[in-house]
């Protein structure tokens, strides 16, 4: 083990931070050479904005080297520790600096975690110009960011970082002897960085999270020390978050394509990203009615099956249930007849709204409603050996066919 390693400074995934522009790695499409972020940042005249884009992708450290080229004061603050008291005193600093001519930044992380109140208090002082707004989020901004604060900011996305440009990373935090691991003197082929790269899974910090545990372990790393320093492999998968509503879209997408291998490997996804069995049954349920119908009425069956079978054994056992249920419903032929029916027949009851039912096939419980003419010349079905010639719809939607 290297007992060479402080433990008591600070993360490496913090001391290797970018400090100038051209430290700064990926996102050439919002900060390379000659985009118009790139030269407000150099300008120092940035406008508010908001960074969105998966963990690990650059969104705290654009920030932190915003902070270093700034002539702005820079002031961060929480959105999970930080509420509007604390955004109070930093108005109070940025309207005194404002007095003295000078502009203040304010950095908010995880913005998405602010609710209505708290956004509401921020937007007037974005709005007046007494704080310039950065805000970093993993969430889609359109639904978690105030539309009034959303229209005062530019929004800029950020791209999951490809292995080739974490292995870069990777290789920087190895040999920098200052702030990296290069005093350590650690061993690592470019397949061990490679295999490191592909299971961080786009995030930079977790790959040099790894990589300095695993430094703490051995000089040499192989390949089952990165796989110990991991303890299981990382999947980025946010059981609240927009990535969630993906997956569950491509799985379902997959299956209305008969594409059962791809449907196998969304359905994995989800499982090996902790999602709840019950959830991906119940979403089984709704795809047997809405895309296959009653071109296989069995598939419905299938599907109410695979929920009792997940509901009584959990996971990881009913992987396979589930396995087998989205496999029989990519494999089953397709109609959508029935759902559109459906929707159709819904379009009618929102255009007309309750439109009376005819007299003839309303029960008649009572004299009074004998009287009225409830049930009156009502044919019934058997004694015409089911060959009544009857209308059932409102007068308003005589002779409508929802079905082919």
């Amino acid at each position: 083990m290297n007992n060479d390693l402080n433990i008591n400074s600070a993360p490496l995934a913090d001391r290797m931070r970018p400090q100038t522009m051209d430290e700064f790695l990926g996102q050439e499409e919002i900060v390379g050479k000659g985009k118009l972020l790139r030269q407000a940042i150099e300008a120092d005249n940035i406008p508010s904005m908001i960074l969105w884009g998966p963990p690990g992708s650059g969104k705290t450290t654009l920030a932190s080297v915003i902070a270093k080229l700034t002539k702005s004061e820079f002031v961060t603050l929480s959105a999970v520790a930080g509420g509007v008291e604390e955004l109070r005193k930093k108005v109070e600093l940025a309207e005194m600096n404002r007095r003295l001519g000078k502009r203040t930044i304010l950095f908010i992380d995880e913005i998405h975690r602010w609710n209505k109140t708290q956004q509401d208090a921020l937007l007037p002082h974005v709005e007046s110009g007494t704080l310039i707004l950065i805000g970093a989020t993993t969430e889609n901004p359109s639904f978690e960011v105030r539309g009034a604060l959303l229209s005062r900011c530019r929004v800029f996305v950020l791209n999951q970082l490809t292995k080739d440009q974490l292995a870069q990373i990777i290789k920087k935090a190895i040999k920098n002897k200052e702030k990296g691991l290069g005093k350590l003197k650690i061993k690592a082929t470019q397949k061990v960085i490679e295999s490191l790269a592909q299971m961080s899974n786009g995030d930079a910090r977790i790959a040099l999270n790894v990589l300095e545990y695993a430094g703490s372990i051995s000089d040499k790393l192989t390949l089952e020390i990165i796989k110990e320093a991991f303890q299981k492999p990382h999947l980025f998968y946010d059981k609240e978050g927009e990535e969630h509503h993906n997956i569950i879209s491509a799985l379902h997408k997959s299956m209305r394509g008969s594409d059962p291998d791809a449907s196998l490997y969304w359905l994995t996804r989800m499982l090996g990203g902790g999602e709840n069995p019950l959830y991906i049954a119940r979403r089984l349920i709704r795809f047997a009615s809405e895309d296959i119908g009653l071109a296989n009425s069995r598939a419905l069956e299938q599907a109410v099956s695979v929920y009792q079978a997940c509901h009584f054994i959990g996971m990881p056992e009913c992987g396979v249930n589930l396995a087998q249920a989205v496999v029989y419903m990519a494999k089953c032929k397709k109609s959508n007849e029935l759902y559109m029916a459906y929707e159709s027949a819904m379009k009618d009851v929102e255009k007309f709204g309750n439109l009376g039912v005819p007299l003839y096939i309303r029960n008649a419980p009572t004299k009074l409603m004998k009287n009225l003419g409830y049930g009156k010349g009502y044919k019934y079905s058997p004694d015409y050996d089911y060959k009544e010639e009857q209308e059932y719809f409102p007068k308003e939607l005589k002779g409508k066919k929802y079905l082919k």
